[in-house]
């Protein structure tokens, strides 16, 4: 029985649609899941393993070099020592407004949000994007881009890292 060239159009449009929307489906799960555990480890010390499910074991973390947390983390260890460096400076996380835009395996994330200072008690408000990279429905990559690390330095109590520094862990 032949079909319409409108009808053809229509099935690859759908099968392509449901392509593209399974995998960030899947994304989106998982990394809304990592949050979960990601703001529970930070403010109540929940068990990191809550985290590294969602986890490749090659993830890296890329973090600006100018923080007390920058440079690169690499595997689950790298993860977990970035995880602890991270609550040695803040000790509360609130994401008060996030966009997500989902490409097959990868999602941005525009987060408006809160952090405490673990150490000085000042709560910062500010915004970050995040390019977040998955494989197998999980998280291999993530890239923070800050809209002002000198805002999260004033937070913290700290100076500027010196220029070239880029730790890889």
């Amino acid at each position: 029985m032949p079909t319409s060239a409108a009808s053809d159009s229509r099935r690859c449009q759908q099968a392509a649609t449901a392509k593209i929307m399974s995998m960030p489906a899947d994304a989106m799960t998982t990394l809304r899941a990592f949050y979960t555990a990601e703001a529970a480890h930070l403010t109540d010390g929940a068990p990191f393993e809550n985290m590294s499910r969602h986890l490749a074991p090659d993830i890296v973390m890329y973090q600006a070099t100018s923080l007390p947390y920058g440079g690169e983390w690499h595997g689950h260890n790298g993860f977990r020592r970035f995880i602890t460096a991270m609550s040695n400076s803040w000790d509360g996380l609130w994401f008060d407004d996030q966009t997500f835009v989902t490409d097959n395996n990868r999602i941005v994330v525009h987060t408006h949000g809160r952090l405490r200072a673990r150490h000085t008690g000042r709560e910062l408000e500010t915004s970050l994007l995040q390019w977040i990279t998955f494989r197998d429905d999980l998280i291999t990559e993530f890239r923070p881009y800050y809209h002002d690390t000198s805002a999260v330095l004033a937070a913290l109590g700290e100076t500027p890292a010196s220029e070239g520094d880029s730790p890889t862990r």
